[in-house]
């Protein structure tokens, strides 16, 4: 057993970090190949094992529903308070998600107690009452177990006026595409387990990841927000093409216009690049087509890149982009104004990437 908390990095520990360690897209959709049970046909079931979306969602019959997630991974930063702040952000996330307001919490640990102590899981959990405690939900309790790696997140309990619950499903053609945060943060996480992330992209990594997507509750009032999710392990690249196969489209992205961290272009010239990243692109890149002028490489690069805790993706009508920028400038997001693409009508690929 280490005894000195503070010379133990929390991703060594784990062959995985953050959305990263989502089972590859392929898999999963073999995993989740089954037949539906008439209990997965309950009418109240707004959201169920139906669609892709980012949490399931009931409807209570008076004219609310409660919304029902759970997210964990293995630590994408070493510090252990961060660990519980990041995990927790990304599990509430998608509450937000769906338009929702998040109430409840529940813990969900796996701690290798020969190999790190209890002390450190207790920094965990303290990261996680923080970030509970900047959302304003309570983290009631919750389990554990005793496991080979380290293991955090939260099953998180929301709720949502039907009419303001968003899918991610439900765009429609025309609409256009936004999102809150810059992609990225993949690559800066693999470059902190290699040991090669500098110390101010340390602190922006952190920043991004323990940032809460509070402002889905308030996008979920718009009713020209046509469809939302959260962008995670599956990259910007997997969670529009979820979303635009959901809703019968393609979509066009102006990559030029998609938000980057800006420093990522160093660490890609170190060839730094997540495993999960490849899994993406091969089970997307024979739905994507590139414009003339788009850098191919870079885009292979970012695209698909697994994001934790990602910005929140949205289609906007045109007649709503008003009050969407309007409600960015409001929480400080003033800078992801600039729509990033727009759903289309049904194409031979389903995302083109365009100059």
């Amino acid at each position: 057993m280490q005894e000195d908390n503070t010379a133990i990095k929390l991703t060594q520990f784990a062959h995985g970090g953050g959305c990263g360690c989502k089972i590859a897209p392929q898999v999963l959709k073999e995993i989740l190949h089954t037949n539906l049970s008439s209990s997965d046909n309950d009418v109240n079931l707004l959201v169920g094992n139906s669609s892709n979306d980012d949490a399931a969602v009931y409807d209570m019959g008076n004219g609310q529903a409660m919304i029902a997630t759970t997210d964990f991974f293995m630590p994408i930063v070493d510090d252990a308070f961060d660990f519980g702040r990041v995990a927790s952000a990304n599990a509430i996330s998608d509450v937000y998600a769906m338009g929702g307001k998040p109430v409840l919490a529940l813990a969900v640990l796996g701690w290798p107690v020969d190999k790190l102590p209890a002390s450190l899981a207790q920094k965990v959990m303290e990261g996680a009452r923080a970030i509970c405690k900047q959302a304003g939900i309570v983290l009631a309790g919750g389990h554990s177990i005793d496991t080979s790696e380290p293991v955090f997140g939260l099953s998180v309990n929301g709720f949502v006026g039907i009419e303001s619950l968003k899918k991610n499903s439900t765009a429609q053609v025309g609409d256009l595409l936004f999102m809150t945060k810059p992609i990225g943060v993949g690559i800066l996480a693999t470059a902190q387990k290699r040991g090669l992330l500098l110390h101010e992209d340390e602190v922006l990594l952190i920043n991004q990841l323990t940032q809460l997507n509070s402002i889905g509750h308030e996008l979920g009032k718009i009713k020209g927000v046509t469809a939302m999710t959260d962008v995670t392990g599956f990259g910007l690249l997997g969670h529009l093409m979820e979303m635009a196969e959901g809703s019968g489209l393609s979509a066009e992205i102006n990559y030029g216009a998609v938000p980057k961290i800006a420093s990522v272009a160093y660490y890609m010239q170190q060839r730094i690049v997540p495993d999960a990243t490849y899994r993406n692109w091969n089970a997307y890149s024979a739905n994507v087509g590139f414009g003339k002028g788009v850098n191919v490489m870079e885009a292979f690069t970012l695209l698909p890149d697994p994001q934790t805790n990602g910005g929140l993706l949205f289609t906007v009508n045109e007649t709503s982009v008003a009050a969407v920028e309007a409600l960015l400038q409001q929480h400080g997001l003033a800078k992801f104004m600039q729509p990033i693409g727009k759903m289309v009508a049904k194409e031979e690929k389903t995302i083109r990437v365009e100059a």
